[in-house]
């Protein structure tokens, strides 16, 4: 390593190594819990592992906020990101694209899959309303989004999205107790691949959440994952990355629909 890109955590001076992390264990509150919370810092690496805070969650849990010293160095030459490799478009750009090369509206179909009830990051992205002073999808002209709302089977997605000649699926997901985030997208993959013979273009599968990571969308049958922060324009931009750039006719565009 060079040297010249190492950083450690920021605490009270720089490079002082220091972190605070929250956790729980299950644990009756007490002194033992918090001697207890003090020990598996102390195992993580911190030290010291000071224990500032300590709240009973019912009868026999405890959670804990941890205050200690890291020895963790990061070298920033070996961080790598997920760049953008799309330019970022203005509304009036997105549907000049879209009537001129794919003519006729790009059609989304989205929702929340299996158990997952919550639909505050797919409205962000699809409706009207938006997110962070930009209007969702459904305010965009040459887009049509059908927003099937939470806890859509699998299968019954897909089957949408056959119905409605679909270009674009947007899964959004929230819940991740035991990587379900990861298992249902899988689960609306498996799906196109058996809804969709390899001779036809299916749609395209995208995903947003904030447990996933961008890096590893193929291992999860995604074509793109979005993390948490993301904006519609971002979304709608992809799509016509992914969907209308590289189709200059609608010939083309509805071959093997």
């Amino acid at each position: 390593m060079s040297g010249m890109n190492l950083v450690r955590a920021y605490g009270d001076t720089t490079g002082d190594g220091m972190v605070q992390l929250s956790f729980t264990l299950p644990v009756p509150a007490g002194p033992r819990a918090e001697a207890a919370a003090a020990a598996f810092a102390a195992k993580m690496g911190l030290d010291p592992a000071l224990v500032v805070h300590a709240k009973a969650m019912g009868p026999d849990f405890t959670f804990f906020v941890v205050y200690g010293r890291s020895s963790v160095v990061i070298d920033l030459d070996e961080v790598h990101v997920q760049e953008r490799e799309f330019p970022l478009l203005t509304t009036k750009e997105i549907n000049l694209m879209v009537r001129s090369r794919l003519r006729r509206k790009l059609v989304v179909v989205g929702g929340t899959v299996g158990t997952d009830a919550h639909t505050v990051g797919l409205d962000a992205i699809l409706n009207v309303k938006g997110f962070a002073g930009e209007k969702g999808l459904e305010h965009y002209r040459e887009l049509r989004v059908v927003n099937l709302g939470a806890q859509v089977p699998a299968a019954r997605l897909v089957e949408r999205a056959a119905q409605e000649r679909a270009d674009a699926i947007l899964v959004s997901q929230v819940v991740t107790q035991r990587d379900a985030h990861l298992h249902h997208v899988q689960e609306v993959a498996t799906a196109l691949d058996e809804h969709w013979p390899r001779a036809r273009r299916r749609p395209v599968l995208v995903v947003g959440g904030p447990r996933f990571d961008p890096a590893k969308a193929a291992e999860i049958g995604a074509d793109r994952v979005f993390a948490k922060g993301t904006t519609p324009r971002e979304v709608a931009s992809y799509l016509v990355h992914a969907l209308v750039a590289v189709q200059p006719t609608a010939a083309t565009a509805g071959a093997g629909r």
